[in-house]
């Protein structure tokens, strides 16, 4: 179903995106629409200095269009996925490395940015962890990405995990997650791209998202250089065959994979945290 290559890959941030050191983060991503704007400038591709993941990784490179990418899958037979917040003070703020600190990291299969988040690093948009309404559902309307309609939420109970448009969750799901986060747009909804990307527009930046598929396993990836909406997308319905898929963030899309040891550090808030099931 993947083509996959020996491809490991981490994306050298340009000096404008990093942030002073004690300094809250405010990204505007603009959308695919407004064209020519590249919102993300890769220097290069520089190897992993994890390495080539071992057997045990969910994690593995693969391409796709020429563009190369990590692809980790969360299974619910063998993973739980849980929400939770990058610390947003004292050392290394706002990093998936702060976060994981003093962490056990046997029983991690990995951790991903989940969304996006405002100046004080606080999600946008509905966000619920360990089953607690953190911040409520975004109906409204504005500009970046988080607002191109469809937008979407991802969550789950257990291991039943789920990704809809958010207008389908606010009418259809009456019992709070134990796990959701809301961002936008969606990539794929129910089968069909989202309608107002373009094959392969202009707008580029290092991307990451999620989709589930029929057996009810939740594909995350991250792209290793700039790509674009369409490209994105298509990867996650034609060769992941996701019905629903949704964007989480862009330019500061982070992945710590302890297999590998690739551990990104740029600045995040909300985080999906994929752990192993005791056996």
């Amino acid at each position: 179903m993947r083509r996959a290559a020996i491809i490991v890959a981490a994306l050298a941030l340009s000096a404008c995106e990093q942030q002073p050191a004690g300094e809250p983060v405010v990204r505007a991503e603009l959308s695919e629409a407004v064209a020519g704007e590249e919102l993300a400038v890769l220097e290069e591709i520089v190897p992993d200095a994890g390495g080539v993941p071992d057997a045990n990784s969910a994690c593995v490179p693969v391409t796709f269009e020429e563009t190369s990418l990590t692809h980790c899958i969360a299974d619910p037979a063998t993973h739980r996925i849980r929400t939770s917040l990058a610390p947003s003070s004292g050392d290394d703020f706002g990093t998936i490395r702060a976060w994981a600190a003093g962490r056990n990291e046997s029983a991690i299969a990995f951790v991903m940015n989940a969304g996006m988040y405002g100046d004080d690093l606080r999600p946008l948009g509905y966000f619920v962890e360990d089953g607690e309404r953190l911040a409520e559902l975004d109906r409204g309307d504005g500009s970046g990405n988080f607002y191109m309609k469809p937008n979407g939420v991802f969550f789950g109970t257990g291991g039943n995990w789920n990704i809809i448009e958010t207008g389908v969750f606010l009418r259809t799901i009456g019992t709070r997650p134990a796990f959701g986060t809301q961002s936008g747009p969606m990539l794929v909804v129910n089968g069909e791209l989202h309608p107002d990307f373009q094959e392969n527009g202009p707008s580029r930046a290092i991307r990451n998202g999620v989709g589930i598929d029929e057996e009810g396993r939740a594909h995350f990836v991250i792209s290793n250089e700039a790509i674009s909406f369409g490209r994105f997308a298509r990867f996650f319905r034609d060769e992941l065959q996701t019905p629903n898929a949704l964007f989480l963030d862009g330019n500061i899309s982070s992945l710590w994979n302890p297999a590998s040891g690739r551990m990104d550090d740029r600045r995040v808030g909300p985080l999906l945290v994929v752990e192993k099931i005791d056996e």
